[in-house]
């Protein structure tokens, strides 16, 4: 029996992540009738990530809403990519990407449900600085789930900082 109850809580776990329905209880099969359709998108605001095998966001909608995964966004300041050698200056733009990718959603901030940060030589400084801006964008101080990991170095020998995200939006 419980393993019959892991098998269950897998299927509706991997349900989730591919935006399913709950498995069918008595079959303890993923119903894919009800998978939704995935679609990728790239805001032509920012530089083309598809040579580097990406791309921007990923959805899966289903009949209750849409689950929107947003790609590690640099502080890249334009389509070149040009990042600055200043922490502040890459977090701004890092979160202003964000909005930019939201925006292709209709989605605000306030909808993203977790972020995951990676900041290169993390240290109280860049904490604080990190807080300071997330506070500028969350304004409301109701901020996402989040997890800060320290790294030593990114994609790109300049990136500083790098933020990933995880956003709902419900049916209308």
């Amino acid at each position: 029996m419980k393993i019959k109850k892991t098998v269950v809580l897998a299927s509706i776990l991997v349900g989730l992540i591919l935006g399913c329905k709950e498995p069918d209880q008595q079959k303890n099969t993923i119903n894919h009738n009800t998978m939704s359709h995935v679609l990728h998108k790239n805001p032509k605001e920012l530089f083309d990530p598809t040579p580097y095998a990406f791309s921007h966001s990923t959805s899966a909608a289903d009949k209750d809403g849409q689950y929107i995964f947003i790609s590690g966004q640099s502080g890249a300041e334009d389509l070149e990519h040009t990042l600055s050698g200043d922490f502040r200056t890459q977090v701004t733009y890092a979160l202003l990407n964000l909005k930019t990718v939201l925006g292709e959603y209709g989605l605000n901030p306030e909808d993203v449900l977790k972020i995951t940060v990676l900041i290169v030589n993390h240290d109280s400084e860049k904490l604080a600085i990190w807080s300071d801006e997330m506070r500028k964008v969350w304004s409301n101080n109701e901020f996402p789930a989040s997890t800060l990991i320290p790294v030593p170095m990114l994609a790109l020998d300049n990136m500083l900082v790098e933020v990933d995200a995880i956003a709902y939006k419900p049916v209308d």
